[in-house]
This record gives C-alpha cells, structure tokens and sequence, in this order.
C-alpha cells in the first residue's frame, strides 16, 4: 500500500509552502540527477508530464532519441531537512519513461525492478542492509576537496580525537528527518574515515537509501566546511572505503535463510544463494566495484576482500555469514564499495542468488582460517580463486559471464562495458607521478 497519494504531497506542499520539487533519477554509473520544478508545476509532474533530454546523461540515449519522461515514485516524496536559500525544497525519486509510454531499459531502477519482479513471482522478498563508510576531508581555500585531514582518530574513537564527531551527529539527525532509522555511526578504522549503517529494507527503498544518504551526508559535510567522499581509496596505505551489502531473502514475511535445524543454523536456500553468488562474482565485479581506484582498495592488508571464499566465522573472505539467526539471518557480500550504482548491485546479487536457488548450487567448503596467512599452496589446495586485480580483468569476467547480460538488458550491458573500457584506457596511458619519481632519474 502507497503512503501517499497525489493529493496528499500537493496538499503537504502547500501547507508545509515548499517552493521547489527535485525530481530525481539515477544514471547509469551510479551518479544521481535531478530536473527541478517549481511548485507551480506539481500537478503536471504527478502525471508524469515531465519531460527531459535523455541524450545529454551519459549511457542512456542518442540525440536523434532524447525525448524521456519522469515518472514520480511517490512514496519517495520527502522534505529536506536542511536549510536552503529560497524556501524549502522537496524531493521525488524517479522512474525513466520513454515517450512511447513504456520503461527506458537504461533505467538502472527499472533493472533491479525486473528482477525483484522475477523474485516476486518466486514467492521472495529480497532486503538489503549496506554499510557505508566515507571520509571528510579538508577543502582548499577555494572551497575545492582535498585528501587532507588534520585527523589521526581511528576505529571507536571519540572526541577530541575524532574530528568529525559534530559533522556526522548532523548527517544522522538529517537523515533521520528523511525517514532513516539510523543503528548506529561511528569513526572507521582510518583516519578521517566513518561509517552510518541505515536499517537494512527492501532492495528498492534500500538502493533509493543509498542515493538519498550520499547526497544528505555530501550537504551536511558541506555546511561543517569539509567534503564528504565515498572514493573508494583516497589515500594510499591506510584502509579504503568499502560498502558491505548484507542480503536475505524472505517468504510470507519470513527469512528463508534461518533455519534452526540446518546446518550453522542456515537454510539449503541459503547456501545456494551463497553458491550462486559466488558462482557468477567474477562478472559481478564490474559493478561492485566500478572504478579503476576500486582495485586500489582490494588488496591484502586493510580487510578488504581479494578471495572469492566465505566463512561464518571469519572476515577476510568474499561472503561472511554474520553470527545473528532467526529475523537477522542474512549473508553479508564484503566486495562492492561505495561508488557502485546500488540498483545494479542490487539486481546482479539477487539474480546471482536466484540463479543459486533455482539451480541447487553447492557452494565450496567455508574458510574459517584467516586467507590472508595461507601460502599459495593452501589456497590451491582449497581451490581458492582471486578476485580480478584492475577494471579491465573485471570487464572481461563481466564479458565472460553471459548471464550479467542477461540480467542488466543488452542496453546497459553495453554501454557499460564501452565506458569501462574506455575509462581503462584513459588510465593506462597516463603518466603517473609515480612513475617519474620512480624512472626519470634512473634511465
């Protein structure tokens, strides 16, 4: 059931005297946009009137095909809570139409719609909690972000160690006031790095939680003269950013991972999911981690994941199982950080899982041993495999792996895999400072 309908948010907008409406959407790479309207122009976008130029985002369409509509989710409608210059401003997230009246297939929404369809159909509810870490940095005197931080606080602490203490109180208390049911905040293991884990929901709601929460903690890191960045690995030699998806499935409001008899108290629906999951993550990579700075992030040292394993009672594999049974049973995916698009994670991980399911996969054997003390023959012996090293191995697992095509549309499988080779050869051609301070002088 809707919260609210079309008479509801014109009547709110009214009485609450809220002067514009961001009509928001999501991009193919995990960038949020928005069109803005008066609330002049309500009306005509709670019909899904508005209309605009799909061939200037990139990875949706050609010039000769622009012409796209908005329509409003409106159970998405919120206030912002924090100050803006001319009067309050409102926010609807979006679905992309085309002008024949049927879903653009580049909609990263309507992808993972798609597949929580075919959950549906399976009698499944698919719920989502991630954990999203992010670092604040100091601006320059233009304003511009730097990497700086006079801050050397680390996992727990606290004020005065902890410099943002102040900065992340307003982000909960601003999302909050979105809605949020925050569980806890708290400094990460890194300099300058923290972490606010929202209550995990279904995946729709949970992928729109994720833009939301970028955005929310961007602008109140702003109002506290700092940046806000969820870069994967800022900062070379000390932890990077990751975003820990956690994922159960459900069935007549029941999680369909717990069972108290199954082995570790995990359902045979659980282990193929988990079987599933690890059978086409190669491919999902891509996704999870998008960028070419993703890679700097997972090697060994800083509890990132390299190795595709899991474990329940360990966290340097892929996939840990974490202690909570019964309502919390859930499988927790360590690889994807924060600059993966989360509807295309989302829908790739549910897919995977299903594929697990339906197939009566079989994952390998857990690894409870830390794998970052194994030698190479253990993990041979274990048949431990790694996961791609650099955007262009992931790309071509992505490419190798005929089901993610399958499962994001001929679409956005291709534009994706074009910009991601390109985005890898722009980077293999640069010059790096690295490189002259490591050659100029010996050669």
């Amino acid at each position: 059931m809707s919260r609210y309908t079309k008479q509801d948010i014109i009547r709110i907008i009214k009485e609450e005297e809220v002067e514009f409406i961001r009509l928001q959407f999501t991009g193919m790479f995990g960038s949020l946009k928005n069109v803005a309207i008066t609330s002049s122009q309500l009306e005509k976008a709670l019909d899904n009137k508005c209309m605009f130029d799909g061939s200037s985002i990139e990875g949706f369409v050609r010039i000769e095909e622009s012409d796209m509509y908005l329509y409003p989710d409106l159970d998405t409608f919120v206030i912002f809570p924090w100050k803006q210059k001319h009067g309050k401003v409102a926010r609807l997230i979006c679905d992309v139409y085309k002008s024949d009246g049927t879903p653009f297939e580049g909609d990263p929404r309507y992808v993972l719609r798609k597949v929580l369809k075919e959950a549906e159909d399976m009698g499944y509810g698919f719920d989502v909690g991630p954990e999203c870490e992010f670092f604040l940095f100091n601006t320059d005197e233009d304003g511009l972000p730097t990497t700086n931080s006079l801050e050397k606080a680390g996992y727990f602490d606290i004020s005065p160690l902890d410099l943002g203490e102040d900065a992340r109180r307003d982000m909960v208390l601003a999302l909050e006031g979105m809605g949020f049911e925050i569980e806890a905040s708290h400094h990460e293991c890194a300099p300058a790095q923290h972490e606010i884990d929202f209550k995990y929901g279904p995946a729709l709601g949970t992928a729109d939680n994720i833009m939301t929460f970028k955005l929310a903690v961007k602008v109140m890191a702003q109002e506290h003269g700092l940046f806000a960045s969820f870069m994967p690995k800022p900062v070379y030699g000390i932890a990077g950013s990751g975003m820990h998806t956690n994922m159960s499935l459900t069935k007549d409001g029941k999680n369909i991972f717990d069972d108290p008899n199954g082995v570790d108290g995990l359902s045979e629906d659980a282990y193929h999911f988990i079987a599933g999951v690890m059978n086409h993550v190669k491919g999902i990579t891509a996704i999870a981690n998008p960028l070419v700075n993703s890679y700097k992030r997972l090697v060994p040292g800083h509890e990132a994941p390299v190795y595709i394993a899991w474990s329940g009672t360990n966290r340097s594999p892929l996939i840990r199982i974490p202690a909570s049974r019964g309502a919390g049973t859930r499988i927790e995916l360590r690889s994807p950080d924060p600059a993966a698009n989360p509807y295309l994670l989302f829908a790739l991980c549910l897919a995977a899982g299903l594929d697990g399911i339906k197939k009566k996969m079989v994952p390998p054997t857990p690894v409870n041993s830390n794998i970052y003390e194994m030698s190479g023959q253990e993990m041979k012996e274990q048949q431990i495999e790694h996961l791609p090293t650099n955007l262009a191995n992931a790309v071509r697992e992505m490419e190798a792996d005929p089901f993610i095509r399958e499962v994001l549309g001929e679409h956005v499988y291709k534009k994706y895999l074009q910009a991601k080779k390109k985005e890898w050869d722009e980077y293999r051609t640069q010059i790096t400072q690295w490189e002259i301070d490591e050659y100029l002088y010996k050669i």
